[in-house]
């Protein structure tokens, strides 16, 4: 059933994944986990959620200039009808004033006001605003995709790293156990010495050490990629890729616009931001204009009873008008501006975080140009130096066997070519490492993301 599961979620996915026939066995290429662990990661599912809330804050900040309809009503019981006083001279009694009780006792309205912004720049800065917020989040997806996608590579490419010294190891372990054959022989045979089989014995114990070592380490990055990518611990997995594999298919060469890197575009963004914020505060001096009209029906009664019946009393009054509303703001007690400067002190901090950002990153991609090359030939050095180191030690070995050389100079040469496997493995990973560096830097990486 678990495979069924993986299988479709794979097909969605348009991996190029691959079972073996060993069902349990799962073959995962770089791209793989880039996208599986893209599609599980809990931080880009927060930011997927981010730029929904974005989509519907501009819905919300759009209803703002859309036209806004209310269906109101009311019903008064006048228990005591309000007391107005009238000049006598309506009755012929001049010099005096006359108490009346004007109105009935119940009031009933009901009305459809209508709105409808014909003209306010703040509502229009802030629906440039609130988009602009759902591009920052849109590019907040794209962050946390492409720093996922730098961990996964780095993560798989260790433990390509480990497969290979493994297998290294593994290769020492048998011309080691081979040569501790041969040395027994001589021992047995009395043309060898017990210290030398010692010595060897020693050697091979120390590799299986290393053998052991190595395969847990492996076991352990396995783990974490199954992590990563959320298949389940007992799944097997087979990391189908090698350390060969290119990451850079054009050497790479000196570049001064880093306007793809996602860091780069977040901060022009921000920037954008913090000027919308700043216009938009100064927009509140601008006068805004609104349609505004209303339709309305009004009943009075004087008893209660007349509201249900079809006498003379029962008339329903309407009204209506149509207007428009002019606002001119005047005088806030310098409130907006004391925002508007607040606003563009950090308009100019959004600029110096962005232009120390650009030169950041040209330092870091000559850096990275840097380790790039020399990691490249440091490569291709080690790994001529273990073809010389193993080509000194089968000659060492052969004289050995001949009795033309001793035990310790076998083992030295032998320690020659570990070292010579170790710095070969530190300066491949480190290579893989300055290519996903460059790649960051330039804006590359996404392509991990996108295949």
């Amino acid at each position: 059933m678990k495979t069924i599961i993986f299988s479709a979620a794979f097909m969605l996915l348009g991996t190029s994944m691959l079972f073996s026939q060993d069902k349990n066995t799962m073959h995962l290429s770089l791209n793989d986990c880039v996208q599986l662990a893209v599609e599980k990661n809990i931080n880009i599912q927060k930011a997927k959620i981010d730029k929904e809330k974005s989509e519907y804050k501009i819905a919300e900040t759009r209803s703002t200039l859309l036209p806004q309809a209310n269906i109101g009503g009311s019903f008064q019981d006048n228990l005591q009808l309000p007391t107005t006083i009238l000049p006598g001279e309506l009755i012929g009694q001049p010099g005096t004033t006359l108490p009346v009780q004007m109105g009935v006792q119940y009031n009933t309205s009901a009305a459809l006001t209508v709105n409808q912004v014909l003209y306010n720049q703040t509502a229009l800065t802030a629906l440039r605003l609130s988009k602009k917020t759902d591009d920052m989040n849109r590019l907040g997806i794209e962050k946390a995709s492409e720093e996922l996608a730098q961990e996964v590579s780095k993560l798989y490419f260790l433990a390509l790293t480990s497969a290979e010294q493994k297998a290294l190891i593994e290769e020492n372990i048998t011309r080691t156990e081979k040569m501790t054959g041969i040395t027994k022989t001589l021992v047995d045979n009395g043309m060898g010495k017990k210290v030398d089989y010692d010595r060897i014995s020693v050697t091979l114990a120390n590799f299986q050490t290393q053998l052991n070592n190595t395969e847990a380490l492996y076991e352990q990055q396995l783990n974490m990629i199954k992590y990563m990518l959320e298949i389940p611990i007992h799944q097997n997995i087979v990391l189908t890729d090698t350390t060969a594999m290119r990451l850079l298919h054009t050497e790479p060469v000196l570049v001064t616009d880093f306007s793809d890197h996602i860091d780069i575009q977040m901060l022009e963004s921000q920037k954008d931001i913090t000027l919308l914020n700043q216009k938009m505060i100064n927009n509140g001096y601008l006068p805004s204009l609104s349609f505004t009209g209303q339709y309305a029906y009004q009943g009075m009664r004087s008893e209660f009873k007349n509201y249900f019946n079809s006498s003379v009393e029962n008339n329903w009054y309407g009204s209506s008008y149509v207007g428009i509303n002019l606002s001119i703001p005047i005088f806030d007690g310098f409130e907006k501006r004391s925002k508007s400067r607040q606003a563009r002190l950090e308009y100019q901090k959004s600029s110096l975080t962005l232009d120390n950002t650009k030169e950041r990153f040209s330092v870091e991609y000559k850096n990275a140009m840097n380790n790039y090359y020399n990691n490249k030939n440091n490569v291709a050095r080690q790994k001529q130096n273990i073809d010389l180191a193993e080509k000194v030690y089968n000659e060492t070995a052969l004289r050995y066997r001949e009795g033309m050389s001793t035990m310790s100079d076998l083992l030295q040469d032998e320690i020659g070519l570990s070292n010579a496997q170790a710095s070969y493995l530190n300066a491949l990973y480190n290579f893989k490492e300055a290519e996903l560096q460059i790649m960051s830097l330039t804006g590359e990486n996404r392509k991990l993301v996108q295949n």
